[in-house]
């Protein structure tokens, strides 16, 4: 018998509506009631968030085929380290994940290597080159918790409609990478301003706001469960706020670059700012501020997207789109929403596990007694700086080299097992 006793922590659980001070015990990777034993592994949370592990409903592990980028084992590392215990990783692989075998052997590589929960998805279109639909049924059965083109999206509504009437009847969400290609033409940065002064090639948000747009009617129209990956604009948010008040099953997600930088980062022609979709302004950054408070965007992802550096290190127009994002989005979210006063602590921790674990059918997300022993300790009051030289990942393109945080995960336990552990036993400094 293995046992891990946090003790005297505040306790933030959404999914049993646990807000207060008090204990967590872990008995051979479940949440147990009762004293521990003699033999427990004993840490003291005093002063700690004690909540259900992190899980991050959008990350690229690049495995099989991309390994020099990441692998499953790089990958869920740099997620344990950023508090995350559970990660859904998309199929952009090589070869792609469009086939029960693919998935097969994912997971049968995360057992073998990662430190964290891996759920895969499967693609919506074979070869994610958006012809022909994919075996979703197949799919479903190897194990995906989802289907998606992440990155290549879906250009013609009669076959998205398809893959949604397919999804609805094996009950998969279908996340959307929202990008008509007529519209973004081969740009690399937002239509505005700083593109003309750069002479980069323009992206206009109407580019994402037309395919948000046609996800909510095909939404509507199939009872399908779609979610907009990424969101980017003030547009797409004000399409999705209006589509969701009318009942429509549509979900949007958010990540960290996006509700904190703006198109003007690119003035230097630093490509750990070039991303998919593109940095926007910054009333499009209030804006999906906004959609996250009050409940519009539910998702609160990482899109982490590692690339080797030589990769990065070429002209603006050359590299590719992505960024790192496992193991600073927790700090990012805590600074901004949390430390700004928009969003308290238990709205952004059910956002970050109960959700997505509900949403995904996970069986997550909860510190309830028999509950899976997923956990997550945070110090709010940690103040430190971001330096990809400590990242865990293989990735190193972040934007936020150097950026002052406050908040961040310092013990992570999956399944009972500690595979994270900043300082906690040791005493915190």
């Amino acid at each position: 018998m293995s046992e891990i006793f946090l003790q005297g922590g505040w306790v933030v659980d959404p999914a049993s509506r646990r807000d207060a001070k008090g204990d967590v015990l872990i008995r051979d990777g479940k949440i147990a009631e009762g004293k521990p034993s003699k033999e427990a592994v004993v840490i003291q949370a005093e002063g700690l968030v004690v909540a259900p592990g992190l899980i991050d409903p959008h990350v690229h592990l690049r495995e099989p085929g991309q390994s020099a980028k990441e692998t499953i084992a790089t990958g869920t590392a740099a997620a344990v380290a950023g508090g995350f215990t559970s990660v859904i990783a998309m199929p952009n692989t090589s070869p792609v994940a469009d086939g029960p075998n693919t998935i097969a052997w994912m997971r049968q590589r995360a057992r073998e290597t990662g430190v964290a929960n891996v759920f895969p998805t499967g693609t919506i279109s074979l070869g994610q080159k958006g012809e022909q639909l994919a075996p979703i049924g197949s799919l479903r059965q190897a194990g995906v918790v989802a289907i998606t083109d992440d990155g290549h999206c879906i250009q013609s509504a009669e076959l998205m409609r398809r893959a949604l009437e397919y999804a609805r009847m094996f009950d998969l969400p279908v996340l959307d990478h929202c990008e008509d290609k007529s519209l973004s033409a081969g740009g690399v940065m937002n239509e505005g301003k700083w593109s003309r002064i750069l002479g980069l090639p323009a992206w206009p948000g109407i580019a994402e706001e037309v395919i948000v747009s046609r996800n909510v009617l095909l939404a509507e129209l199939t009872g399908a469960r779609v979610v907009c990956q990424h969101m980017s604009t003030a547009g797409s948010v004000r399409i999705l706020r209006e589509a969701r008040r009318r009942g429509v099953p549509i979900e949007g997600e958010a990540s960290p670059h996006h509700l904190t930088l703006t198109e003007d980062r690119v003035e230097g022609y630093d490509t750990s700012f070039k991303m998919n979709p593109p940095l926007r302004t910054a009333a499009d950054v209030e804006e999906l501020k906004r959609g996250v408070v009050d409940g519009t965007i539910r998702f609160l992802a990482t899109d982490h997207a590692p690339h080797c550096g030589y990769e990065k290190e070429v002209e603006f127009d050359e590299a590719p789109f992505g960024v790192v994002g496992l193991e600073t989005a927790l700090g990012i979210y805590l600074t901004e929403l949390v430390h700004s006063g928009l969003m308290p602590l238990r709205d952004v921790v059910e956002r970050m596990s109960a959700f997505p674990s509900s949403y995904f059918g996970l069986g997550r997300g909860s510190l309830a007694v028999g509950a899976v022993a997923d956990v997550t300790v945070i110090d709010l009051a940690r103040a430190w700086t971001v330096r990809k030289s400590e990242f865990r990942s293989l990735g190193k393109n972040t934007p936020f080299e150097g950026r002052e945080l406050k908040g961040r995960a310092i013990l992570t336990i999956v399944d009972g097992k500690i595979r994270h552990d900043l300082d906690v036993r040791a005493g915190r400094s």
